[in-house]
């Protein structure tokens, strides 16, 4: 399979721009992979997704003989 991330150098930090290293691609350094750690668990980043209402969650918890016909 080939590699998905351009060579160490070729490609650009996705934090501040410099050229990555092989040994924190795709990062230029150990700090902006952190920063990027950073913004992963602040909610800097998200993925999105579809959000379900509150009776929805429940619904899909039951069994199916349990749920209300709809």
């Amino acid at each position: 399979m080939a590699d998905p991330l351009p060579p160490a150098g070729d490609a650009a930090c996705p934090i501040c721009g410099r050229p990555t290293s092989a040994s924190t691609r795709p990062f230029c350094s150990r700090r902006c992979a952190e920063v990027d750690l950073g913004r992963w668990f602040s909610g800097t980043y998200r993925v999105p997704s579809t959000r379900l209402e509150p009776e929805d969650e429940d619904e899909d918890r039951l069994p199916a003989e349990d749920r209300d016909p709809a």
